[in-house]
């Protein structure tokens, strides 16, 4: 059994996969692409990878297909079952959430013709078969995070708490950051990204821009002792078409902060809460104006247990536990031995 992987230009989660990957021996099916970002280009290449596939695939063989590639996924999967071989696919986003490019029978439909798919999390799995899907489906749990740094030996937290927000910081995509302003009076915020219109922040007392920084040096220097998921323009709420997706979805910022060993803040009908819960590595809010109260009521001790627990899933992330699990149990259910 030769196990292979489709490279294309990729996301963060989506590279950190396919290192996981090379060092699980998996083989690229397609052609390397260049280091640096030409659409021409990669349209060529990963074109001559597709024509490539009927000389590589064989009898036997497993396929993983990241499904944020839609373009030539029925094609591959069709060619790999005419080869003999099965396909696994990872669900990295679902177009029928996020983009609402086609609908959701669509997106079932085309993912039917893998013979195992890897969800983000067993709402999503919930989903996926509820709509009409007819192939095992496994979870993930939680994006794997690679980084060459490790983060920082923190002393134990003190209040006020410090809560650390990555990402895009831009009012047209995240206009609760700069209503959140209003309501801290016993914790501070710490921000870091692009995008940040500071004339809009009214309230700077507790509030703090730290500029851009690389994910790697985050994970080596990040200030914070949480780290907020949160998505929207209601501090009520998560909402709009971002926010209503973590219902489903696990937001790579998530692994982020577990990776910088910060437990993390969540809304608590994202999926993510019930591992928030599980495995006792941050707190569940209904709404961000409850944080103030709630932030002033967590002991030292029982902040100390919440980011040792987030310190050991971040030393998981950072060795391809998740990644490494799920795929031993999709080999098991297509009848594959494990690898």
């Amino acid at each position: 059994m030769n196990l292979y992987l489709l490279k294309k230009t990729p996301s963060k989660a989506r590279r950190d996969i396919d290192h996981i990957m090379v060092n699980m021996g998996f083989r690229n099916i397609g052609f390397p692409l260049p280091g640096y970002n030409n659409k021409f280009i990669d349209f060529f290449v990963t074109l001559a990878g597709m024509m490539k596939a009927p000389f590589v695939i064989k009898k036997g063989d497993v396929l993983v297909l990241p499904y944020n590639l839609r373009k030539y996924y029925i094609y591959l999967c069709r060619l790999t079952h005419l080869r003999g071989g099965k396909v696994v696919t990872i669900i990295h986003d679902l177009s029928s959430f996020y983009r609402k490019r086609i609908t959701p029978q669509q997106e079932i439909k085309r993912l039917n013709h893998s013979d195992y798919l890897i969800a983000h999390n067993p709402v999503m799995k919930k989903w996926l078969e509820t709509n009409g899907c007819q192939v095992p489906v496994g979870i993930l749990n939680i994006f794997d995070y690679l980084s060459n740094k490790e983060p920082q030996e923190h002393k134990t937290a003190t209040k006020p708490y410090k809560v650390l927000y990555a990402g895009t910081l831009s009012p047209k995509k995240n206009k609760f950051l700069y209503d959140l302003s209003a309501h801290i009076t016993n914790y501070q915020l710490n921000v870091y990204g692009k995008g940040l219109d500071e004339t809009l922040i009214h309230h700077k007392d507790h509030f703090s821009y730290k500029g851009f920084m690389s994910s790697d040096d985050l994970v080596a220097s990040a200030d914070g002792d949480f780290g907020l998921v949160w998505d929207g323009n209601s501090i009520l709420f998560c909402d709009g078409p971002r926010g209503q997706y973590m219902k489903y979805n696990n937001p790579h910022k998530f692994s982020l902060y577990m990776r910088c060993g910060l437990p993390v803040i969540i809304w608590k009908e994202a999926a993510m809460a019930h591992f928030v819960n599980e495995n006792k590595v941050g707190i569940c809010i209904s709404s961000l104006t409850d944080l103030d109260e709630l932030l002033a009521g967590i002991t030292t001790e029982e902040y100390q247990e919440m980011k040792k627990n987030a310190a050991t899933i971040g030393k998981q992330l950072s060795e391809g536990y998740y990644f490494k699990k799920a795929f031993k149990e999709a080999l098991s259910q297509i009848g594959y031995p494990i690898v």
